[in-house]
């Protein structure tokens, strides 16, 4: 059978969130295959095999079991954050040649970054939210920002996959504070205008019959936003299907695919949407979407009546052809 490695863990905060995503998708995947977790950390890379806790080794992408080398065939790589979600670790498959069931490299990296994400869809008339960004180095113009973007606005860590260090902006006084706790979590910070509407989310996939989409979800947050407390500690409501119209419908799922195939994903990913005035505007793209019991996706499916199972043989079917 083919061994093929989750990995997860990483460098971020959400280290215990993407080890539950992970094993989320091996307790559910297709039997056919020889599947394991591989626990990513600064000091240690660890395949968990087989009731045992083997050195992995991250430049041979292997590990030694009675003796014998063992090399993956391919991995997915479920790490939400550095070093998974940004692309590095799927570099490092593509140096070495090993397939992995993700989006690759390029495409990882330039979906983790929300601000050249989104600046790159703008560029192709996908509607974003107005933004401005700062890097750590950046003079600061207090009034300028607000007379640009407005308030309320939102700053959110550009170069990070957490949902960490993203702050709602009502008065100026909020402002450098909300910097200070944003550049705490990355080098760069994105700066939006508020969008005012109905938050959804969409999910889509790559199978031999080509991009499938999943039901879209609306999300109904009891805080300001959609932010890590309600994402994570029930503090918001996830509703399948959307209360939104059916032209509605029509418009994300159309904008999903066609994102999909811009940034040229692979595998799984969420893409979230704000409907303002019945237009979807480009929130965030996801190309490693929470996958525990209780995340968006795996209820996507459960709504639609597919397997967790089934999902992943359809995407490993077309993904390791």
């Amino acid at each position: 059978m083919k061994k093929i490695g989750i990995l997860c863990g990483g460098y971020s905060s959400e280290f215990e969130i993407s080890v539950k995503s992970a094993t989320t998708i091996l307790n559910n995947f297709p039997s056919d295959y020889n599947t394991f977790l591989i626990l990513v950390e600064k000091d240690k890379w660890t395949a968990k095999y087989k009731n045992e806790d083997l050195e992995f080794n991250p430049w041979t992408l292997s590990f030694t079991f009675n003796n014998e080398e063992l090399i993956l065939d391919a991995g997915i790589i479920y790490i939400h954050g550095n070093p998974g979600e940004n692309g590095k670790i799927q570099a490092l498959f593509e140096m070495k040649g090993i397939p992995c069931i993700n989006s690759g490299a390029l495409a990882s990296a330039l979906s983790f970054d929300k601000w050249y994400c989104n600046q790159f869809l703008k560029s192709f008339d996908i509607p974003v939210a107005k933004s401005t960004l700062l890097t750590n180095h950046s003079e600061i113009n207090e009034n300028e920002i607000i007379e640009s973007l407005g308030l309320p606005c939102f700053v959110k860590p550009s170069d990070s996959g957490s949902s960490y260090g993203i702050s709602k902006v009502k008065t100026k006084e909020e402002l450098k504070p909300a910097l200070e706790k944003a550049f705490k979590e990355g080098k760069t910070v994105v700066i939006e205008s508020f969008l005012r509407g109905t938050e959804v989310t969409c999910g889509a996939y790559q199978s031999k019959n080509g991009i499938q989409t999943l039901p879209i979800t609306e999300i109904v947050s009891e805080n300001d936003f959609f932010d890590f407390e309600a994402k994570y500690h029930g503090k918001s409501e996830e509703i399948i299907p959307a209360r939104i119209s059916q032209n509605e419908v029509i418009k994300v799922e159309a904008l999903t695919k066609n994102i999909y195939n811009l940034l040229n994903l692979r595998s799984v990913a969420r893409i979230d949407f704000m409907l303002v005035n019945n237009e979807p505007f480009v929130i965030e793209v996801n190309t490693t979407p929470g996958f525990s019991p209780a995340s968006i996706v795996p209820r996507m499916l459960n709504y639609k009546g597919q397997s967790i199972t089934d999902f992943w043989k359809e995407i490993i079917e077309f993904e390791l052809l």
